[in-house]
């Protein structure tokens, strides 16, 4: 892997230090595929890790009128890009298709790795309560707002960037982790956990749009922000002491966008990244690689 290369951005009189990297190494035995040339004609080439969890910038060639991955059309860029990810428990095999304007198909496999994951069994441990209806009615709201968000396609070009991590800190919860209580699953954690104080400045990842920003805090995220970088491609920031931008904002990476903090369901102030693509949740540290030294 090349080696990493610091960045510190001064922006509103605050500096924050961001690492960027290349496309992450992913887990040990997972493919990747590197592609730096345009592809040759008739050709699909591919960047990232075709690993559970993974994301893949994919370029189609010249002609190309439209892309489908497993039946499913994917957005194209204008110069033939665009992306793909994989979730935690994404089949071994995914099929893109490239569907040019004279009517050829170009059809490519794609093999996925699977991962090991962090599975912790809590056999005397009740997984938790039952809802009341008040918090579901409430909840209802939140997942709306939240769904919402999600669906904006902000036209902004940050999924093109090499990712940086919003905080350097200890790791404290990876993607894919999960517990069984007393034989039930719990839900797999959908992004990276980072400890540190609150307070603690968090930065944007990559260029973006404010999609959501909460007003108050949510039952579970607590002061939750989503950035969408584009694509069908966002990053989402749980438990926030405060944020610091507005939906609609245009935010550039490294950029302070809030502070840690431990609102929300939270047994201590730590940050919660997580990252989606099209409804896929996908491993924020496989793009930006190991957590630097502090």
């Amino acid at each position: 892997m090349r080696l990493k290369r610091r960045l510190s951005l001064a922006l509103s009189g605050a500096v924050l230090a961001v690492v960027c990297s290349p496309v992450a190494e992913p887990p040990q035995g997972a493919g990747v595929v590197r592609s730096v040339t345009p592809p040759a004609a008739g050709n699909l080439t591919f960047q990232g890790s075709f690993t559970q969890g993974g994301l893949v910038i994919g370029n189609a060639p010249i002609g190309t009128s439209a892309v489908m991955l497993d039946g499913k059309p994917v957005e194209l860029a204008r110069d033939g890009r665009f992306l793909i990810g994989f979730g935690r428990d994404a089949d071994p095999v995914a099929v893109v298709e490239a569907r040019m304007t004279d009517g050829r198909v170009i059809r490519q496999e794609l093999h996925v790795q699977s991962r090991q994951w962090d599975i912790q069994s809590l056999p005397t441990l009740p997984r938790g309560t039952t809802p009341t209806p008040e918090f579901l009615a409430r909840r209802k709201i939140e997942l709306e707002r939240i769904n919402t968000a999600r669906a904006i396609q902000s036209g902004s070009e940050g999924w093109r960037q090499r990712f940086a991590w919003p905080v350097i800190g200890r790791i404290s919860g990876v993607f894919g982790s999960q517990r069984i209580y007393a034989g039930e699953p719990g839900a797999p954690h959908s992004g990276v956990d980072v400890a540190q104080p609150t307070g603690t400045p968090v930065g944007s990842p990559a260029d973006g749009i404010v999609v959501l920003a909460a007003d108050a805090p949510f039952l579970l995220e607590g002061n939750l922000l989503i950035i969408d970088h584009g694509m069908g491609l966002s990053s989402a920031f749980l438990h926030l002491s405060r944020i610091d931008v507005q939906q609609g904002q245009q935010v550039r990476q490294g950029q302070i966008v809030g502070a840690i903090g431990a609102t929300g369901r939270a047994t201590g102030p730590h940050l919660h990244w997580g990252m989606m693509w099209r409804g896929v949740r996908v491993d924020p540290q496989l793009l930006v690689g190991p957590m630097p030294a502090q």
